[in-house]
């Protein structure tokens, strides 16, 4: 009972977000019923929101970033996902440098775009593809949405999590005939990983 209170406390607060003019920090929301079926443990999913609290406070150090980036991060299971835009490639590597820093990262998929940001209508319009993409995964049949995490950036879709090859495809494909996917990435693992990395 402890634990799943604790559990509960500490993924259904908001992560920190950090921000100047265009840099947006982001780590993925979790409802309190996702968490309980999470098959992540509660040290794990600590510390995936601790990575992406983390990398935040990195970006938000950097003046730079801060102010000429469009960041998000979130975390699965140790592999941060890191996209948006920078203004040059020397500041994309320094950002996915900072969240290599981070302690528990196992993996960082650096997916940053060299271009101005994006503006905040095509962000609010990759919400809504990621809220479309989330429904469309609990009407997929024996699937527990809880093991994929959904980032959408200028309308490329991401997902991680842990899932075995032929369900991951399976998943994408349903994933690519969502309105306003214009691409699919899978960056799953096999349910195996769970266990190699809580033993890190």
């Amino acid at each position: 009972m402890k634990k799943r209170l604790l559990l509960t406390l500490m993924l259904v607060a908001p992560t920190t977000l950090v921000g100047g003019c265009a840099a947006v920090v982001a780590g993925s929301a979790v409802t309190g019923v996702a968490m309980i079926s999470d098959r992540r443990t509660t040290g794990t999913i600590i510390d995936d929101r601790m990575i992406e609290s983390r990398s935040s406070e990195f970006f938000g150090a950097d003046g730079a970033i801060a102010q000429q980036a469009h960041l998000n991060v979130s975390s699965y299971n140790g592999m941060v996902l890191l996209v948006g835009q920078t203004p040059t490639e020397e500041m994309r590597q320094r950002a996915g440098d900072y969240v290599s820093r981070v302690a528990k990262v196992r993996h960082v998929y650096n997916e940053v775009t060299v271009e101005d940001p994006i503006p905040s209508l095509d962000r609010t319009n990759d919400g809504l593809i990621t809220t479309k993409v989330k429904s469309k995964l609990f009407t997929i049949k024996d699937l527990n949405s809880s093991d994929i995490s959904v980032t959408t950036e200028n309308g490329v879709v991401y997902l991680m999590g842990l899932l075995d090859q032929s369900t991951g495809d399976a998943v994408g494909q349903e994933v690519a005939g969502v309105s306003g996917v214009r691409k699919v990435v899978k960056l799953f693992e096999a349910p195996q990983a769970l266990s190699g990395a809580a033993s890190k």
